[in-house]
Order: structure tokens, then C-alpha cells, then sequence
């Protein structure tokens, strides 16, 4: 579940106020709005990334998670533009969150192989991120926000800049991954046709507020 509680946000001269909204256990949230609104500052506060909360209380799966790290809060993120590790290889990409986390080479292993054979990556995993396509720099990008079985898994406009064909099939796997997957989605888009194809629960922001409603 994610909460949002009177949030109120500051980034710089821009503010959101008294922002409030549920999104349920499992379910697959999607939020909308204009360009340039405020949804990715809401998205980063969710996650911890910036100190952009004034007041207000976040909460998933019914932790107050308002002041704790980002390594805390049970979170995977995967923003716009992937932002894969270009030092480092796939596999090494995938397996950042679990060496964090301590992991034994063993489990490390086991895990990105299960990881990257739903992805269909296992090919791509000796590979460096440079010339990778769009469709697989996403894959690369899921699968290191699920590493560590996170509770809430965060996307900024992950199908933004695909091709058609491409954006279907990353589209067919995250209906994919929230079936087989126990984990509860916020999903930033501008597309009213991948809202409906994907959503469960809808949220528009607008004027400042988060409305409740449908993807049109």
C-alpha cells in the first residue's frame, strides 16, 4: 500500500500542498497529469530520493516512512531514462541492491539468474550498458529494482521513447510482472491508452491536487 497523508512538498519556489491519496496493497496505481505538475517531485518523495517533503506523512505498507533512507524503505525505482551504471556490467547492475544488502555470492547469483530469465536479459548479462536498446535497457532497468523483493515498486514514464512494437511487449511484461510479482505499483504516464491498459487504481494530478478518477 502507498498513503499519502496532508503532504505537503517544497522543491525550490515550487510547492504541492495537502496532497492525500491511497493506493491499495497489490494494486497498480497510475498517476497523470500535465507536464511540469509536480508528479515526478511526488514520485521522488515517495521514494526518499530528495528532501522535498515540508510536512505530511508518507506511508507504505502501513510504515510511516516519511524520514527514513532510501535504502529503507522496501522501494524499487526505476526513473525515466533507466540510469543503468555504465561501469558496470549487467549482471553487476542487477546485483547492485543485494551486494548493499550483504548477500552471499550464492544467493547474489541465484537471484539475478531468476531475475534476468523473467526479463529475458540472461543473454545481455556479460554486457556493459553501452549500446543496448531501449526495450532492453528497461528490462536491465526492472530487473534491478525487483533484486531485493521490493514491497513498492516506483516508475517515472518507463514506456517514454520506445517504439510501438517495443512499447508492447515492456508493456505485456509489466502486466506480466504484477501478476506473478506481490508488490504494489505507482506508474507516472502521459498515455490515457497505457493507463487503461495497465491501471487498477487512477490518480490525476491537477492544480496542484490529487484527484481520484479514471485514466481519460
Amino acid at each position: 500500500m502507498i498513503q499519502l497523508e496532508n503532504l505537503c512538498l517544497r522543491n525550490g519556489s515550487f510547492e504541492l500542498n495537502d496532497l492525500s491519496a491511497t493506493i491499495p496493497s497489490e494494486s497498480y496505481g497510475i498517476l497523470m497529469g500535465r507536464t511540469g505538475c509536480g508528479k515526478t517531485t511526488i514520485l521522488e518523495a515517495i521514494c526518499g530520493l530528495r528532501p522535498h517533503v515540508f510536512s505530511g506523512t508518507i506511508r507504505l505498507n502501513d510504515c510511516d516512512v516519511t524520514h527514513l533512507k532510501p535504502a529503507e524503505r522496501g522501494i524499487g525505482y526505476v526513473p525515466q531514462d533507466s540510469a543503468l551504471f555504465e561501469t558496470m556490467s549487467i549482471f553487476e547492475n542487477v546485483a547492485f541492491a543485494l551486494r548493499l544488502r550483504k548477500w552471499t555470492e550464492t544467493d547474489i547469483e541465484k537471484r539475478v539468474h531468476e531475475l534476468a530469465d523473467l526479463m529475458g536479459i540472461t543473454t545481455l548479462l556479460g554486457r556493459q550498458p553501452f549500446g543496448l536498446s531501449g526495450g532492453e535497457a528497461k528490462r536491465v532497468a526492472l530487473a534491478r529494482a525487483l533484486a531485493a523483493s521490493p514491497g513498492v515498486l516506483c516508475l517515472d514514464e518507463p514506456l517514454s521513447a520506445l517504439d510501438e512494437q517495443t512499447h508492447g511487449e515492456i508493456c505485456d511484461l509489466l502486466v506480466e510482472l504484477h501478476r506473478e510479482i506481490n508488490v504494489t505499483i505507482l506508474h507516472i504516464t502521459h498515455s490515457s491508452t497505457e493507463a487503461r491498459r495497465l491501471g487498477e487504481t487512477f490518480l490525476r494530478l491537477e492544480d496542484g491536487k490529487l484527484i481520484e478518477g479514471n485514466p481519460e
